[in-house]
């Protein structure tokens, strides 16, 4: 498989340009175009295209992501799943939370994943394009093999049951709400259609009359969680796509949670590496992010010893050798040097669908942006590692917008760095200069 290097910001697209510089300016990791700024991702690159194309050919893998705050765990899990979108996966991305999202009831787990189901040609959530391509493809198959107008529907049904045999196996619900949707679709009664879709992606209180009619009874729970997504990989299989890219975000809030629900998730990811490893998920590449106190330490991982054995990853050498097939990988984090270096990259991309590329360039050069990210570093204590939200959301909306739009205006000359404590997330905040509101430096 080959690995592009990343396209020259010069001839990114208008709108993925907009995309990106939009959600710097408000401070948050872009939700796609993240190849334009994967600078120092490249010594990753071919290990993880390699092992993408094991799960296109029916592997499955799990990969654990190690960084503190602000090493790019999200950026990174991000641009890995736009590599997979173009390689024709499906991709989803789930926060874990203890409110939201608790990692334990792996029921909540799989609707979050069937909400934020996102494909290459369709945004979150994507489940009902997906399921209809499904349906079309089985048409066409029975018509390819010879069924008539009259025989169709009885030759779809045929291979709907071939297919699914084995999900049937262990979660024979799915296969009976998929017939439940199709024949709803087919008496034109959409409410009813878009109910059981509902059920089918994991949402609770759908109407009992839509459940009657598709023959389903409940809602889903813990244990049929894992068999609907065997059923939705098998799904996506046939569709067209090549897999399923999962991101399980911010997994390190387990350390905060009660201790029987701390053990209840650390057990349920242990229980999903094993599905994972056992080949139970052909198709599947599951992402966990964590800080190494959650992995290392002992409100984490290793309060589980079987979870900690399998998770198990050499750190001590050199980083310059670290494994990047390995099942933990470990992201450096920003220095000073890379963080101007991506300041560089925001800097020209910005330029090359301004209104003034040069005067941004002259007026915001390397030295300038250098001088920005030392400042922004040292209003949040001198630690760069934590930097990289805060510094690019400077750039670009107080500098590079106004050198954009003010002829006259002169960054040097017309901008302070200001930081004040509301607009710092808690890690950036406790990082920070405790003794005043904000910090103002010169720059």
């Amino acid at each position: 498989m080959s690995s592009a290097k990343p396209p020259p910001v010069s001839s990114a697209s208008t709108a993925r340009r907009r995309t990106v510089v939009d959600a710097l300016r408000r401070g948050a990791v872009p939700e796609s175009g993240l190849d334009l700024l994967a600078t120092g991702l490249d010594r990753f690159e071919s290990a993880l295209d390699a092992e993408l194309d094991g799960v296109a050919s029916g592997g499955s893998m799990f990969k654990a992501v190690r960084g503190e705050y602000g090493s790019g765990k999200t950026f990174f899990t991000r641009w890995l799943g736009e590599r997979a979108k173009r390689l024709g996966f499906a991709v989803s991305e789930i926060q874990i939370s203890e409110n939201e999202t608790p990692l334990h009831k792996l029921e909540t787990v799989y609707r979050r994943l069937t909400e934020r189901l996102s494909t290459s040609s369709f945004p979150p959530s994507a489940l009902r394009p997906i399921v209809d391509a499904w349906f079309y493809a089985l048409e066409e198959d029975a018509l390819a093999a010879g069924a008539s107008e009259d025989d169709l529907a009885g030759d779809v049904e045929k291979l709907l049951a071939g297919r699914l045999a084995e999900v049937s196996r262990h979660a024979p619900s799915f296969a009976t709400a998929l017939r439940g949707y199709r024949s709803a679709l087919a008496e034109g009664d959409e409410a009813t259609a878009a109910a059981v879709l509902a059920w089918l992606g994991g949402q609770p209180h759908v109407a009992a009359a839509a459940r009657r009619s598709a023959g389903v009874r409940g809602d889903l729970d813990h244990f049929g969680a894992l068999g609907f997504l065997q059923g939705l990989l098998t799904v996506l299989r046939d569709s067209g796509h090549r897999g399923l890219f999962v991101v399980l975000d911010e997994v390190e809030t387990l350390q905060r949670v009660r201790s029987d629900a701390r053990d209840k998730a650390l057990n349920a990811l242990r229980q999903l590496i094993d599905e994972v490893h056992s080949g139970r998920f052909p198709g599947l590449y599951l992402v966990i992010t964590g800080t190494p106190a959650f992995y290392d330490g002992q409100q984490g991982v290793q309060r589980l010893a079987p979870l900690a054995q399998r998770l198990a990853t050499d750190f001590t050498t050199d980083p310059r050798f670290d494994n990047p097939r390995a099942v933990q990988l470990r992201l450096p984090g920003f220095s000073r040097d890379s963080l101007v270096s991506l300041g560089v990259t925001i800097r020209d991309l910005y330029a090359a669908g301004a209104g003034a590329p040069e005067r941004i360039k002259t007026l915001a050069d390397d030295r300038y942006v250098a001088d920005l990210a030392g400042a922004v570093g040292g209003a949040l204590g001198g630690k760069v590692g934590v930097a990289p939200r805060l510094f690019l959301k400077k750039l670009v909306g107080d500098v590079l917008d106004r050198v954009d739009q003010f002829e006259d205006f002169d960054p040097r000359q017309h901008y302070q760095l200001t930081v004040h404590s509301s607009e710092l997330t808690d890690v950036e905040r406790n990082a920070a200069a405790s003794s005043a509101d904000d910090v103002e430096l010169d720059v």
